[in-house]
């Protein structure tokens, strides 16, 4: 379990205080941005890596206590949280998006809002935070507190890393662009700011979306040894 403890540990920090930080930024003037995103890169996949291997080996350590387990209710809600996760995080890394990797230029389009940005600006966090949360309610054993816990809390405070790094990268057109959209999902139509346009999405996307959430139901008790069905 320490393993574990440590893995999740070392991937959290490291996201949060270099991927979003001040830290990036000397790095990047230090060796340059093309290099950065290649180490970081590296850095990530060897830490996810970490973490699941770490997370596989202590599932069936004695020390793995559980908490609270699945139940018929808890399997059919959790269906309806992966699909509304799967249709925030296909459409969104379909969607251009001035938060993601290399596409800070989307924020010079006419229509650099449309489709899930209306609902929220980090459509795939947002959808990522839903998918973690969704698999700790039927996983209440330690080692999934530790893995599905990890990536809830680094979905969750990425989205303000994303938001201060594009800041002080694009400085006014990216306060024009936050002022116009909202970080939590569906606050800026709430808040009249924006209004939701299922169609804009893109009536593809959303198929692409419910077409992947039926093979991940598929697979999954193929490649991770449980059903997700009741």
């Amino acid at each position: 379990m320490l393993n574990l403890y440590a893995a999740a540990a070392v991937f959290l920090l490291f996201h949060l205080l270099v991927a979003g930080t001040r830290v990036r930024d000397a790095a990047i003037g230090a060796i340059g941005q093309g290099p950065y995103l290649g180490l970081f890169s590296l850095a990530s996949v060897a830490g996810l890596t970490w973490l699941g291997l770490a997370f596989a080996a202590a599932k069936g350590a004695p020390a793995n206590e559980t908490y609270w387990s699945a139940t018929s209710l808890t399997k059919d809600i959790q269906l309806v949280v992966q699909l509304i996760a799967t249709l925030f995080v296909v459409p969104g890394l379909a969607t251009p998006n001035p938060t993601s990797v290399g596409q800070q230029g989307a924020l010079e389009r006419p229509d650099a809002i449309k489709g899930m940005l209306r609902i929220t600006r980090h459509p795939f966090l947002w959808g990522v935070a839903i998918w973690a949360a969704g698999h700790l309610l039927v996983n209440g054993d330690l080692a999934s507190l530790a893995l599905f816990g990890t990536l809830l809390l680094l979905a969750i405070f990425g989205t303000a890393s994303t938001d201060a790094k594009r800041k002080r990268a694009l400085g006014p057109l990216w306060d024009a662009f936050a002022a116009r959209t909202s970080s939590i999902p569906f606050a800026a139509i709430l808040a009249g700011r924006q209004s939701l346009r299922i169609g804009e999405i893109g009536w593809w996307r959303i198929a692409l979306a419910l077409a992947v959430y039926a093979a991940l139901i598929l697979v999954h008790p193929y490649a991770f040894g449980a059903s997700p069905l009741p």
